[in-house]
């Protein structure tokens, strides 16, 4: 199937056919979430289908004193490939983590949101993109205390 098929319209048929489902459950805030590794569980069987390989990299940056990790999601086939980068600040202080934990904590983060890119999943419905922990409701209340309109977030 994928022999009479090109580069784009294979890399097409992935983003089309790919369901990553939520199977993490976070039991403090009481939602599902996908990491990175629920998206290669589900993308590895329609990259074998299409014969188009998949390279990840991390690239450590700093920017005005903000250290951060890039990550690098690629599909690549036949000398044809798509990319898509995301970043993830690392924060060496991190109460609970040492710095590998931290450094692997922003590699995870990035390289998921690098995958959401290049595959297109769309998580405005995901809870790492809705939920605030409780944030959003003190914010709110804040705003409104104090005569202004609530942050529409």
């Amino acid at each position: 199937m994928s022999e009479t098929l090109t580069f784009q319209e294979r890399v097409i048929a992935i983003q089309a056919e790919l369901k990553a489902p939520k199977n993490q459950y976070n039991s403090f805030g009481k939602y599902k979430y996908r990491n990175q590794e629920d998206i290669l569980e589900s993308l590895k069987p329609l990259l074998k289908k299409y014969q188009i390989g998949l390279t990840i990299t991390d690239e450590i940056k700093e920017v005005g004193g903000l250290v951060f990790v890039e990550a690098r999601a690629i599909l690549h086939a036949e000398g044809n490939s798509v990319e898509s980068k995301a970043q993830a600040g690392v924060d060496a202080n991190r109460k609970g983590m040492d710095i590998a934990q931290s450094f692997g904590s922003s590699s995870s983060y990035a390289r998921k949101y690098a995958l959401n890119g290049l595959l297109l999943i769309d998580d405005t419905k995901d809870a790492d993109a809705t939920n605030d922990h409780g944030k959003g409701t003190v914010a709110k209340a804040a705003a409104t205390t104090q005569g202004n309109p609530a942050p529409r977030w």
